[in-house]
């Protein structure tokens, strides 16, 4: 079953899908479904301007790296989770994440070095995305969907916007980290 989840538990402030048999989210439709379907969903209601704010027009589809040093806003990564167990009656996990400990300079050059490594191949970005991205868009080889103006931190929306499809950026720095963006619609 897929459902319309509620904006505001993140960052993007803007309603996601959550599969809940795969437990997978995205932030545009399952491929096929119709307008009149998303308008059926569970949680459809936080739809602010209806089905229609699918259309993509006035968007932008971009994919990133992200690199985070100790001057991000959230200075942790999926990377570094640690999953210590604990025995009180159950198991029960906890999940605790390591502080990043990096200079912003030091993620710059990690970033130059992907770079170097990239060197314009889209399949190669994904891949490094993919391994070496601190942002939970990894699992998509950083691919972050369709999103409007307003919706991303100002410095990531003014490479995107400004990129034409099939560039990348040099290496951007946000509140997040710095990052590299590939544009891809």
């Amino acid at each position: 079953m897929v459902v319309l989840r509620n904006p505001h538990v993140q960052l993007q402030k803007m309603p996601y899908f959550f599969n809940t048999e795969t437990q997978q989210s995205t932030w545009e439709p399952p491929a096929g479904m119709t307008r009149e379907e998303v308008e059926q969903l569970q949680g459809a209601h936080f739809l602010k301007g209806g089905a229609q704010q699918f259309d993509k027009s006035g968007q932008v589809r971009a994919s990133h790296l992200l690199v985070k040093h100790s001057g991000s806003r959230r200075p942790a990564s999926w990377k570094d989770v640690r999953l210590p167990t604990i025995r009180i009656c159950t198991e029960l996990h906890l999940h605790h994440q390591a502080q990043i400990t990096r200079s912003k300079e030091e993620a710059i050059d990690i970033l130059k070095g992907y770079q170097a490594e990239i060197g314009g191949s889209k399949e190669k970005f994904a891949e490094l995305a993919q391994l070496h991205s601190d942002c939970s868009s990894h699992e998509k080889g950083g691919d972050l969907g369709f999103f409007g103006r307003g919706q991303m931190q100002k410095p990531f929306e003014d490479a995107a916007f400004g990129l034409e499809v099939g560039q990348m950026s040099d290496i951007i720095s946000s509140d997040s980290g710095v990052h590299i963006v590939l544009r891809t619609a």
